[in-house]
């Protein structure tokens, strides 16, 4: 939070909302500003240290210290370290520093009465998030968490940045293990909750899908009492949290009888998606540009929570029309030899992976697709059966040549040959160099290709090396 002068935070607050206990300073005194970054702290912030398997925030307090921190927490395991804090500097102990930091932030958010909204979901809770922010930022003034700052430590930060020029917030979270959604739903008090599906994503921390429909639907069983919850009346799991679910609720889908629904479908092949957006009785067409018809879905979740919100019809159905993808997430690049390649590199689970697939087919036409994927990580016990199917879909869906990279390479081909794909159009692959001979006498004019993989997989290099090479 580089550079922030709000929230202003007092003392009395801090240890109030955390728990904490003061060790020196006023308990009249205040902060203006918070970093978790030393080397974003500017006078007067004060300094949250992080502890975790990648970082150790309390070897950074002296640095926070010289550039101006004026307060810090400081975890009850390190508090030796205060005594090489300068005297003027208030220093107040917690048992974890984590927790500190979501508990200011929620005594920050009890600040404000605007809307929250709280996106989740296997998939598409990004580009969700993203959608409602810009549909409702034409109407108001609308605070987002940046990026993906969906955790434990990048919600919070995103609330602390609310302030009284907003009018609504939209903020994303995200989960590995049991327990994360309902933490960050205590933190973040939403309104309104969306999920946008629940499916086969971090079964590492889960072990099953079942897991992960607990886990998402602690966002609508943690929001504030009156809270409105946003039902994805197409997706299994979701129906079950909804039979569940007694409070207030907008239903959106395609195929089911859900209150905002999409008719008349058109798939405009890379020009994207129209459809008639139904709310009721009330219907408007929408083109968007955004490719896919799992974008439809987030749409519909976009103009649920958007309609839960107050806002108009018509705005809602401008907003949709204007948005544009997001880098990294189907976002199609036109390439100089008449090719197409899909940049879906930011993530990849199951369901994605599947959805990314099915809009590849539907993209090339009579023309012929080639994908260059990287492996699906945090999986656990299920992650080689997933791959393979992963190399059913792929042999399904009509790839013509597939190029894979990591330790379930084996998996994917595995699966794809057993459907009848052609042993030599599979190729193993470590680097991009090890792509682009093959891509200059396989691509021809009206071709598609997509990349796509796990986070970790760094899949975009070989998406910005295809750009480089073939323009």
């Amino acid at each position: 939070m580089k550079d922030m002068k709000s929230p202003v935070l007092k003392t009395e607050e801090i240890i109030a909302a955390t728990g904490g206990t003061l060790v020196r300073g006023n308990p009249a005194g205040a902060f203006e500003g918070l970093s978790t970054d030393s080397r974003a702290v500017i006078k007067g912030n004060f300094f949250i240290p992080l502890t975790g398997e990648r970082f150790k925030g309390h070897d950074f307090i002296p640095d926070a210290v010289k550039n101006g921190a004026s307060g810090l927490l400081i975890q009850r395991r390190a508090e030796g370290i205060q005594e090489s804090v300068p005297g003027d500097v208030s220093v107040v102990l917690v048992d974890d520093t984590l927790r500190a930091l979501g508990d200011i932030a929620n005594l920050w958010r009890r600040k404000f009465t605007i809307p929250v909204v709280a996106v989740t979901g296997s998939s598409g809770k990004t580009t969700t998030k993203e959608m409602i922010a810009m549909v409702a930022g034409l109407s108001g003034n609308v605070l987002k968490s940046r990026g993906n700052y969906n955790n434990l430590v990048g919600l919070p930060l995103s609330l602390l940045e609310m302030n009284a020029e907003h009018e609504i917030a939209v903020v994303e979270m995200g989960t590995s293990r049991r327990g994360e959604i309902e933490r960050l739903t205590t933190i973040a008090e939403p309104d309104i909750g969306v999920i946008t599906n629940i499916g086969p994503a971090h079964l590492e921390g889960f072990g099953s899908v079942d897991a992960v429909m607990e886990e998402k639907g602690d966002l609508f069983f943690n929001m504030r009492d009156d809270g409105l919850a946003i039902i994805n009346r197409d997706d299994e799991f979701s129906r079950i949290l909804a039979d569940r679910w007694t409070g207030r609720n907008i239903s959106f889908g395609i195929d089911e009888n859900a209150f905002v629904r999409a008719e008349r479908i058109f798939m405009r092949g890379e020009r994207g998606v129209s459809f008639t957006l139904k709310m009721g009785g009330t219907g408007k067409g929408v083109d968007m540009t955004v490719v896919g018809r799992h974008n439809i879905y987030n749409a519909l979740a976009c103009a649920a929570a958007c309609r839960a919100m107050d806002i108009e019809y018509d705005l809602i159905c401008d907003g949709l029309s204007a948005f544009r993808q997001i880098q990294g997430r189907m976002d199609v690049h036109r390439l100089r030899r008449g090719g197409s390649v899909i940049d879906d590199t930011y993530n990849a689970n199951p369901a994605s992976v599947i959805e990314a697939l099915k809009t590849l087919s539907n993209l090339k036409g009579n023309n012929e697709s080639i994908v260059i994927f990287g492996d699906m990580l945090e999986l656990g016990e299920e992650a080689e059966r997933l791959h393979e199917e992963i190399g059913r879909a792929m042999a399904d869906t009509g790839v013509g040549s597939i190029f894979l990279r990591g330790d379930f390479s084996g998996s994917v081909a595995r699966g794809a040959i057993e459907e009848g794909f052609r042993e030599d159009h599979i190729h193993f692959v470590e680097t991009p160099e090890m792509v682009m001979g093959a891509l200059h006498s396989l691509l021809r004019e009206g071709d598609w290709i997509l990349v796509k993989g796990s986070r970790s997989m760094k899949m975009e290099e070989f998406l910005h090396a295809i750009v480089e090479e073939f323009g």
